[in-house]
């Protein structure tokens, strides 16, 4: 058994962007095997996560584990840590264990690009992006290897923290604005963990894509309900995304009708589904799927560099 340690092996988008993409086709098609994700809860601290899948077209199985703990920034530690185990499928030995907190990031941001890539209005695109921590990075930096960035407009709680995040992407003419502003765009990514809406219904218009990431458990949201009521909604996975998505409040408080779901992502790659028209509002709803990090891993595995033995059983 092999154990891929911090940052040991982490691919470049050029790679990662393709392997999420064919998992989400696989998805769409109906050829993996995936229970949604099961959440253990620690009150006021945060949670962790656990994710099975199995992913015949890539001959891989195995689980994620993941936790979410929003204070940990004040610790001086990253807010989601993960860990992924590989298990043979012929013999249930384990044989790797990925240290997944920095694919975890990778492999989300992927997410966001394929959704822009197949549903974004047109190119090159001005990207708004509501929130600035590294998830937020994961975003532009996905996104740029799927399709041509003309501008961004970065909105965060804190002033310091999106005009730091604009000087990291000046090449892309990033700057921060209002809120309002960054909302003014092609394509608008969240990526906070708020459990209120922060994007009104006033700010979003007609034609323009919106990956909503940051709702990945319950009562999480980001969005106005209304945009939900004028949206085409396209979710990684139903099972998930109604009980842990952006959807997962609108559902529970009667404000959007799951059968309004639009698609999958899967189905949008495969063609089966898609934007109806050029001024159609649509939405990626991520709450991160268990064959991305089997997609992911493979990846890392197939490299090969950076993890070493261990002695298994």
């Amino acid at each position: 058994m092999k154990y891929y340690p911090v940052h040991a092996g982490c691919p470049p988008y050029a790679e990662v962007n393709p392997a999420i993409e064919a998992a989400f086709a696989e998805h769409g098609r109906g050829g993996v095997q995936m229970p949604p994700k099961v959440y253990v809860t620690f009150v006021e601290n945060g949670d962790f996560r656990t994710m099975p899948a199995y992913l015949p077209a890539q001959g891989i199985a195995g689980v994620k584990i993941v936790n979410v703990h929003p204070h940990n920034r004040t610790r001086g530690l990253p807010t989601v840590m993960a860990l992924t185990v590989i298990i043979d499928i012929t013999t249930g030995i384990p044989t790797a264990i990925i240290n997944a907190t920095e694919l975890t990031a990778l492999r989300t941001g992927a997410a966001g690009a394929v959704a822009a890539k197949y549903l974004a209005p047109r190119q090159p695109v001005t990207l708004g992006i509501v929130g600035a921590g590294r998830q937020a990075e994961a975003q532009v930096e996905a996104t740029a290897a799927a399709l041509a960035i003309e501008e961004i407009r970065v909105w965060s709680r804190t002033e310091k923290s999106a005009e730091a995040f604009a000087a990291r992407y000046s090449d892309y003419n990033a700057r921060s604005v209002p809120i309002e502003r960054a909302c003014d765009c092609d394509v608008l990514t969240t990526t906070t963990a708020s459990t209120r809406p922060v994007v009104m219904a006033d700010w979003i218009h007609e034609g323009m894509h919106i990956n909503a990431i940051g709702a990945d458990a319950p009562g999480k949201q980001e969005l106005d309900p209304a945009i939900l009521e004028k949206a085409e909604v396209f979710v990684d996975d139903p099972g998930q995304a109604t009980h842990s998505g952006e959807i997962n409040v609108p559902i529970s408080t009667g404000h959007y009708d799951p059968a309004r779901i639009a698609g999958t992502l899967g189905e949008v790659v495969i063609g089966k589904k898609g934007r109806s028209s050029p001024d159609a509002v649509t939405i990626f709803d991520s709450t991160g799927l268990a064959i991305q990090d089997l997609a992911i891993a493979a990846l890392v595995l197939r490299d090969g560099d950076g993890g070493y033995e261990l002695p298994f059983p």
